[in-house]
């Protein structure tokens, strides 16, 4: 039998349940009924299994016979493949301002098309300074003509817009361009 409480889960198990009657469920399913704390973990001993408190907020609380090193190992396989089918975002942020100048807006526009290459999403952010705050438009103005130069490789994700000291735009590469 394993240890009597898991320490990452807080999980009870064996001779740390001290409840008066608990429902049962055998390993395969298999209903005891209502019993004792005690009979349960008799039932348990008697197969080579862990009694595990599964819900201790039912009333009565529910408990059940099982191989607890197997079932958390099946549990962290089960997240590690999850975890292998996630696909990760990786977001670049291109800082600008809005009295960048041309030569300036190419540099940034080549370093965001090779992102977008990659297949990673490029966030354009125009930093507001002083008196800019009062006319964002200026910002979106910049950020249009960014995305001109970069819409044969990406589409906008979110359109230019204002928020705070900043104008921001997302652009995720095509799909066919990512694949």
């Amino acid at each position: 039998m394993n240890k009597k409480v898991d320490k990452n889960n807080g999980v009870l198990l064996n001779e740390d349940i001290r409840l008066s009657e608990v429902r049962c469920i055998g390993e395969e399913a298999v209903q005891h009924g209502i019993i004792s704390s005690r009979e349960a973990l008799g039932l348990a001993r008697e197969e080579g299994l862990d009694l595990v408190l599964i819900s201790p907020n039912a009333k009565p609380p529910v408990c059940k016979i099982m191989d607890y090193g197997k079932f958390k190992y099946q549990q962290e396989k089960k997240r590690k493949e999850a975890k292998k089918k996630q696909k990760v975002i990786e977001l670049k942020e291109i800082k600008l301002s809005v009295k960048i100048a041309q030569n300036d807006i190419n540099y940034k526009v080549k370093h965001s098309i090779e992102f977008l290459e990659a297949g990673k999403h490029v966030k354009f952010r125009v930093f507001l300074r002083g008196r800019e705050i009062g006319d964002p438009q200026a910002g979106v103005a910049v950020l249009k003509r960014v995305f001109e130069m970069v819409k044969e490789i990406g589409d906008m994700d979110k359109s230019p817009q204002p928020e705070g000291r900043y104008v921001n735009m997302t652009v995720i590469p095509k799909k066919a361009k990512a694949k």
